[in-house]
């Protein structure tokens, strides 16, 4: 999707296709719950957008997590494709 601008896609959908969680609700409720950023910038609607090169930081499992965006995805596919979506920007410093 895009509006005269990048492409983009819902968060949670984009969440969903990375394979957060198992359905595209329960990523919406991760989001409106807190503990989203998208690009530094607090993030609790599951609409917003999220375009290739943004980074997103999360707390999981009582550990912060940061995602550069590779690319939006298609669907959701097998994980191994779920990982291409994304770069672990913690684990790319190590």
């Amino acid at each position: 999707m895009a509006e005269g601008g990048a492409p983009f896609l819902r968060l949670d959908t984009w969440l969903w296709h990375a394979r957060l969680a198992k359905t595209k609700g329960e990523c919406a409720r991760l989001i409106e719950g807190g503990g989203f950023r998208l690009n530094r910038q607090p993030v609790t609607k599951a609409h917003a957008r999220i375009r290739q090169g943004d980074v997103l930081t999360y707390l999981w499992r009582e550990e912060v997590r940061v995602w550069r965006v590779l690319a939006l995805g298609d669907r959701r596919g097998p994980p191994a494709e779920a990982r291409t979506l994304y770069e672990d920007v913690a684990q790319a410093e190590q």
